[in-house]
């Protein structure tokens, strides 16, 4: 399912470093952080019939990341929506919109790892492109399992939303090669992780499961899926999970902002087969589908 150019965004402008700049103006320097080591934390934003889906908790887990990563001068919640907002009405945007919202740890004075170079303060990009869903919610998506580990706190903490996704990418080359659609990471002991761009869930004899999330993302739709089940009184857990147990699941599905709540059907040639009569998937997404107002700010 790769994504395809939309000429609506040839003409997008986009917000970099305080500016809107045209799209084939809008650079970094090539001292920049992001540039010279992946240095940087990211978000991807929704935008649904004028609101961004989840706003402050994406800007929550963004500074979050950025604090964690000991980055300085972080912008706060307001100046970053004021350049979100300021993006979307500058490209007329208001629905089937997605946004990558990149801070970098900013320019360095010199190339080097040492962030005590980076003296000009971080570097705030907001990049907003006409885009549908990455994955086929209808027809549902194929995976096998990559021999990528995900990272984890032993090496470098997921709960970090960085930039330096260079295991997740070796991860997608191994599906790409495969044939499918995506990759299951294990963590460092062999259970299921996540795919390399989505979490993941699977229900067996109407339980919903999914990982703990030591090694995986804590994904915003992850989180909004656990309470999902709550208010529905569906029976849901985090628990280390094994691949076997995924091979035979009654449902599999990915969850994630670019992706909302996406069926799998089939694991390293495995088909998933639900045997249950017991299936609370398809009430999980008509009420996911109900919260998207509520969980989301209106545009100026």
């Amino acid at each position: 399912m790769l994504q395809k150019f939309n000429p609506k965004n040839t003409a997008i402008k986009v917000h970099v470093g305080g500016k809107l700049l045209p799209r084939e103006e809008a650079k970094v320097s090539v001292f920049d952080s992001v540039v010279q080591g992946g240095d940087a934390v990211w978000e991807g934003l929704r935008v649904y019939k004028g609101a961004i889906f989840c706003l402050d908790k994406h800007l929550d887990r963004l500074q979050a990341s950025a604090h964690a990563l000991a980055f300085e001068h972080i912008p706060d919640k307001e100046a970053i929506k004021k350049a979100i907002f300021e993006t979307l009405a500058a490209n007329d945007m208001r629905d089937e919109t997605h946004i990558r919202l990149t801070l970098t740890r900013g320019e360095k004075i010199t190339s080097g790892m040492d962030p005590r170079l980076n003296m000009h303060g971080s570097c705030l990009i907001v990049l907003a492109e006409w885009k549908p869903l990455v994955y086929d919610n209808l027809q549902g998506i194929r995976v096998i399992t990559s021999s990528q580990r995900r990272n984890n706190p032993q090496f470098l903490d997921s709960k970090i939303h960085h930039n330096n996704l260079l295991n997740n990418i070796l991860a997608k080359i191994q599906a790409n090669v495969a044939g499918v659609d995506a990759a299951v990471m294990l963590d460092h002991v062999g259970f299921v992780s996540e795919l390399n761009d989505a979490n993941l869930f699977m229900v067996k004899e109407g339980m919903v499961l999914t990982p703990l999330p030591d090694s995986c993302l804590h994904g915003i739709t992850r989180g909004m899926i656990l309470d999902i089940c709550r208010d529905l009184s569906i029976p849901a857990s985090e628990k280390n999970i094994s691949l076997t147990e995924f091979y035979n699941a009654d449902v599999v599905f990915a969850t994630g902002t670019m992706g909302e709540i996406t069926p799998v059907k089939e694991i390293d040639g495995r088909q998933i087969i639900n045997r249950s009569t017991d299936n609370p998937l398809e009430k999980i997404i008509i009420h996911f589908h109900k919260l998207i107002p509520q969980y989301s700010e209106k545009l100026n």
